[in-house]
């Protein structure tokens, strides 16, 4: 009885699964007006899941009561499972795989693909600037965040100015690039700068520069300077919190005994918030390893500016090597694993400690 139970429970929302798919291949096939499809994919999908959902949970709830605790959970946590393993888990295995082959994904040419990734005049370009991406994006974006969230704190216009340090989160990656395509804009000697850079330079006395393209390896600093722009909000914003989370009792005691604002800063307030600046530093650090958009509208990964996203997009998309862009893509995964994992156990302590 208990085998026959079980057999339903997972039966029934198999079939209702797979119920579901098959309307949504219908609503994709369909000729209808594109607001009515969309409005029955809407209809269908969210009425689909949430009867999936009860249909799972009432069969289960017809089981014992042990196996009701033991099968229960995976009813809500299993279709999450199912979709990671899907879309993340199995094409990681698939492009592990394909690494290993040659271009077409037809023969096995061993380790060859990745003696390219390692190797490369390009590629061991590409490895530097992603290490440039992550030392300065990292150290500037969470420095420049931790100064304007102390000296923010006591300022009358701690709001104001925050909102604005702020506001650059709210422009996509892509949009900054078109921002700053502007802001590096080059013409040529006697025409009239549109670039506030060079307006500035050209008003200075200098002649102006195509400050992304000619000046490197300097030129990665002009792209790294957007991510900067971009990041040091998000910085700011998770150090502020931190720094008004530190007990006032420790900076009053600090006070007392004669220490400056600067050694309070430095011998208390860090040391309080340390777990914070890591996290956020962490997360800064895999932004720049899989910085890829910033990149690629402002140079194209030309001009020595390529990084390990541009390359394996390049490699891939462009050129359709397969086994050579999986390397690429493979390789960067295994150099993002070890930040998120860190990542995650410091988080994880953190949750303990409370």
């Amino acid at each position: 009885m208990l085998l026959g139970r079980t057999a339903v429970a997972v039966f029934v929302p198999g079939v209702a699964f797979l119920v579901l798919w098959r309307g949504f291949l219908f609503l994709r096939d369909v000729e209808a007006p594109g607001l009515i499809t969309v409005l029955l994919s809407i209809l269908w999908g969210v009425g689909g899941i949430a009867m999936l959902f009860w249909v799972a949970n009432w069969l289960v709830e017809k089981l014992p009561t042990n196996w009701v605790r033991r099968l229960q959970p995976f009813v809500f946590v299993g279709p999450a499972l199912a979709i990671l393993a899907w879309f993340l888990a199995i094409p990681t295995l698939r492009t592990l795989i394909a690494s290993f082959q040659n271009t077409t994904s037809s023969k096995f040419v061993g380790l060859n693909n990745y003696q390219f990734a390692f190797t490369d005049r390009t590629m061991l370009t590409t490895f530097r600037n992603n290490l440039l991406w992550v030392v300065f994006a990292t150290l500037f974006s969470v420095g420049l965040g931790l100064m304007i969230a102390a000296l923010a704190d006591r300022s009358r216009f701690e709001r104001t100015a925050k909102a604005l340090v702020f506001l650059p989160m709210a422009i996509s990656f892509v949009g900054a690039g078109v921002i700053w395509n502007f802001v590096y804009e080059a013409r040529t000697a006697g025409e009239r700068q549109i670039g506030l850079l060079n307006a500035l330079w050209v008003g200075g006395g200098g002649e102006p520069q195509a400050w992304t393209a000619l000046n490197q390896p300097w030129n990665n600093f002009f792209l790294i300077l957007i991510v900067i722009w971009l990041q040091t909000g998000f910085a700011m914003v998770l150090l502020s919190a931190a720094i008004k989370g530190v007990p006032a009792e420790l900076v009053e005691a600090a006070r007392v005994d004669g220490a400056s604002e600067l050694t309070t800063f430095r011998r208390v307030v860090i040391p309080s918030i340390w777990p914070t600046i890591i996290t956020v530093g962490t997360t800064v650090v895999i932004f720049s390893l899989k910085i890829f958009d910033v990149v690629w509208v402002m140079t194209g990964g030309q001009f020595g500016t390529d990084v390990i996203a541009t390359q394996f997009f390049r490699q891939f998309f462009i050129a359709n090597d397969n086994g050579r862009g999986s390397a690429i893509a493979i390789v960067l995964l295994v150099a993002v694993i070890p930040v998120m994992v860190y990542n995650l156990r410091q988080l994880r302590q953190r949750e303990s400690f409370r």
